[in-house]
């Protein structure tokens, strides 16, 4: 069935399904009201954007509307199967140390139940912080703080934190409601019942929202976050369905009925829209800061790639310099070992030519003292063992 056919299935007029409405049993009951426009006189795009912790914090944080605050914690609360709260007492939202130095927070939204539990509810509009350790730090602060001298540990409350955020936080999931204790790694039996943490991530929460994955006739929870969803002045963006969709539920579900009006209340206050502005200008400041930061951060970090990567390069060409010199001194030592053995070759040969030289010169000198004494050609030929021709010359240029 098409959201379209089920809005119009629970008109007034149309009613022909039961629907599940949250109805607290232990607060004032608001007066019946007429059926017709709930925001009678404001745009959708005036309403404050409640993921802004100042919104948040005036609609669900006021004493006046405590009864819309107990609606909506028990339907987060009753995912983990809480007991329904009937009555809640706003605290101190004043989180901190024990000593004075120490680091102190000031929480969103700090209640304590008619069973003495202490629920912290924190509403985070951009992820500037580590979320995790954020909501433990926090937890830990307002487990504590009650701690007094004398008391014993067994007299510590239970302490359920609840984060709203404005972004995904676990990329392990894709349901937008998430819980967690303390299990034992092996068997998962649960350590201690007083501790809790929610997380709600509204981007998941808007995409099934989308893909038509949400029932807030029957669901409590989802009426309530797709309230605080409704309004995204952080993308400009207003989802007149979602309205469309809780204007009919509102008609019969006074408690939801009662925060449009609060809404709305709130919104066209000059003075408290002033200061609504002004925080989101702060939180967007922040965010474009925070981008900033991001930024120059990646420029620096790409310029930082871009030295290394001239360093390599840098290194490469030294590398194929000193390569280029190895290869040269290997060749000039190469052309050396030839130089010497080369003048070693020569040294040798011209030895040998003047050992050769010299016994021809001995010879050609005996043969002419021969010659001169008037001994035959043949008999100078057998005893220096010159050639004839060369005897015969040596006589030719005696003659002369």
């Amino acid at each position: 069935m098409s959201r379209n056919t089920l809005v119009k299935e629970h008109t007034p007029n149309y009613l022909t399904r039961r629907t599940v409405m949250e109805d607290p049993q232990n607060y004032q009951k608001k007066a019946k009201r007429k059926s017709g426009n709930i925001l009678k006189r404001i745009p959708l795009e005036r309403l404050m954007d409640l993921k802004v912790d100042y919104a948040f914090k005036q609609l669900f944080g006021n004493e006046k509307n405590k009864d819309i605050t107990v609606v909506f914690l028990n339907a987060i609360l009753q995912r983990t199967g809480r007991n329904q709260i009937k009555e809640i007492s706003f605290t101190n939202t004043e989180s901190g140390g024990e000593h004075a130095e120490d680091k102190q927070s000031r929480l969103d939204l700090l209640v304590t139940t008619n069973a003495d539990e202490q629920i912290n509810v924190e509403m985070q509009f951009t992820n500037q912080y580590n979320m995790i350790k954020r909501s433990i730090y926090y937890w830990a602060g307002v487990y504590r703080g009650p701690f007094k001298k004398k008391m014993t540990y067994s007299e510590l409350r239970p302490v359920i934190a609840i984060n709203i955020l404005n972004f995904n936080l676990f990329p392990q999931t894709e349901r937008f409601h998430t819980t967690y204790h303390l299990y034992e790694d092996e068997e998962k039996f649960k350590l201690t019942n007083v501790m809790e943490f929610h997380f709600v991530e509204m981007s998941k929460l808007i995409k099934d929202w989308k893909d038509d994955k949400l029932d807030p006739w029957n669901d409590v929870l989802a009426r309530w976050l797709m309230l605080l969803g409704m309004v995204d002045h952080r993308n400009d963006e207003v989802y007149e369905d979602i309205y469309r969709e809780l204007e009919v539920i509102a008609m019969k579900d006074e408690s939801l009925r009662s925060a449009f009006e609060g809404w709305e209340e709130l919104s066209m206050t000059e003075e408290q829209y002033l200061a609504y502005e002004s925080r989101l200008k702060r939180i967007r400041d922040e965010e474009a800061a925070e981008r900033e930061r991001e930024l120059q951060i990646q420029e620096a970090k790409q310029r930082v790639q871009e030295a290394k990567q001239r360093v390599q390069e840098a290194k490469q060409r030294v590398q194929e310099a000193e390569k280029q010199v190895q290869e040269a001194e290997k060749q000039a030592q190469e052309a050396g070992k030839q130089a010497q053995k080369a003048e070693k070759e020569g040294r040798r040969q011209g030895k040998q030519e003047g050992i050769q030289s010299g016994e021809k010169n001995a010879k050609e000198a005996i043969a002419r003292r021969l010659l001169a004494k008037g001994m035959e050609i043949e008999v100078v030929i057998e005893t220096t063992g010159l050639p004839k021709d060369t005897v015969i010359e040596i006589q030719r240029v005696m003659q002369e």
